[in-house]
């Protein structure tokens, strides 16, 4: 049996394609990763994806929240 896990198992990037470091915040515009979690990606288990994942998650609900404030809602 091998026990290496299926493409369909690996945890997908979350790269759009939009690659610009944001210099005050430190993360990708696109994907709102860090440049250190970009680079290693293609080396990290599913656990640690699914870790940047989250820490995404909550960087993607802060910038939605600082938008929706900006815009007085």
């Amino acid at each position: 049996m091998n026990s290496s896990p299926k493409e369909s198992d690996t945890v997908a990037s979350p790269c759009i394609n939009v690659c610009v470091i944001d210099e005050c915040t430190g993360f990708c515009a696109g994907c709102l990763r860090t440049l250190d979690e970009i680079a290693t990606w293609g080396s990290s288990s599913n656990t640690t994806r699914q870790e940047i994942l989250h820490k995404v998650d909550v960087r993607r609900a802060v910038v939605n929240q600082t938008r929706h404030d900006r815009q007085g809602s």
